[in-house]
């Protein structure tokens, strides 16, 4: 019991904006942003992603660029997704595991130029480098193999963590394959390579804009409900995570994040782990829409959405306004 009225005046510490600083619960600093970010091929190449204003494509080099500013900003992780090209996709997705695919390029030139002064986390799922546009290898009916799959991703995480990679983020959602990727790199000497583990990511409407920056979208046959969990679901998520942590991982990730910031604090409350939560593309689209529309304020939006995913129990939030949320926090 807080005292009645009028002996207890909530309003007396919202008076002033030095006390409303000082009562603060939650705090976002750019320390608490991971910057997404898409590679494609070429040399000082941008290539605006139609879907997602004010979010390109870089090349490699101009990746280092986004790496350097980061680091000015504050904002300590990127997280790389690349664009490939289409005669470099296959049924099997076999450039995943190129050494001197795009990705693992951009890794090595980022960790070349910049050091340890930046943290990459890299995806760790076969959609960007398949044909149909699945997570995963498919049979003749189209069903993503588990199984068969895994061993797949295992070489996918080896092959970016040998380019220099800080953080494996499994995305594909098949079972097993956190402990699976665990013991690879284990095995391969790799003991310092952390996993954040993409545990309740839902089969949600919002990576439309997403797709379309990886070139995926027209790709895509049939759907990802036999592998990506059930919006209606948080019992299962739960579920997730725990074998997820049982298996390995360092970290999870709930995807997508405003409409989920239940499975959020679920998680947080339950387990007592850092917890990370992505704002996806949809996400990002919907507010520069209706910043574009008049309709709402991007400072504000920005900083009170991921002020949000704070407050619900985040470490951290991988979200396209990263730099420009950075600048706003920075002053």
């Amino acid at each position: 019991m807080t005292g009645t009225y009028p002996h207890t005046r909530l309003r007396r510490t919202r008076a002033t904006a030095w006390s409303r600083a000082l009562h603060r619960e939650t705090v976002l600093t750019p320390a608490d942003l991971i910057w997404p970010l898409f590679i494609t091929e070429g040399v000082g190449v941008e290539q605006p992603v139609e879907a997602l204003p004010g979010v390109s494509r870089w090349s490699v080099d101009l990746i280092v660029e986004r790496a350097r500013e980061a680091v000015d900003l504050g904002i300590p992780v990127l997280a790389l997704f690349p664009h490939t090209q289409p005669e470099r996709r296959s049924e099997d997705g076999r450039e995943a595991l190129n050494p001197d695919n795009l990705m693992c390029r951009a890794i090595r030139a980022v960790r070349d130029a910049l050091g340890d002064r930046i943290g990459l986390l890299t995806d760790v799922a076969l959609d960007p480098y398949t044909s149909h546009g699945q997570d995963g290898l498919i049979d003749e009916a189209g069903y993503v193999l588990n199984d068969k799959t895994v061993a797949a991703l295992v070489g996918q995480a080896v092959n970016q963590a040998n380019a220099g990679a800080d953080i494996i983020a499994p995305s594909d959602m098949m079972d097993g394959r956190i402990g699976a990727i665990r013991d690879a790199l284990e095995e391969g000497g790799h003991i310092n390579v952390q996993i954040m583990s993409y545990a309740a990511k839902y089969a949600s409407a919002f990576y439309g804009p997403f797709r379309d920056a990886v070139g995926s979208r027209g790709l895509l046959k049939g759907d990802k409900k036999t592998y990506q969990m059930d919006p209606a679901n948080a019992e299962e998520a739960l579920r997730e995570v725990e074998m997820d942590l049982a298996e390995g991982a360092d970290s999870v990730m709930v995807k997508p994040g405003l409409p989920y910031l239940d499975i959020v604090r679920r998680v947080k409350e339950t387990f007592e782990i850092p917890v990370f939560a992505y704002q996806v593309s949809g996400e990002y689209a919907m507010i520069e829409h209706a910043v574009a529309a008049g309709a709402a304020d991007r400072d504000a939006m920005v900083l009170e959405t991921l002020l949000a995913f704070k407050r619900a129990g985040c470490s951290g939030v991988l979200t396209y306004h990263a730099a420009h949320a950075a600048r706003l926090l920075r002053g």
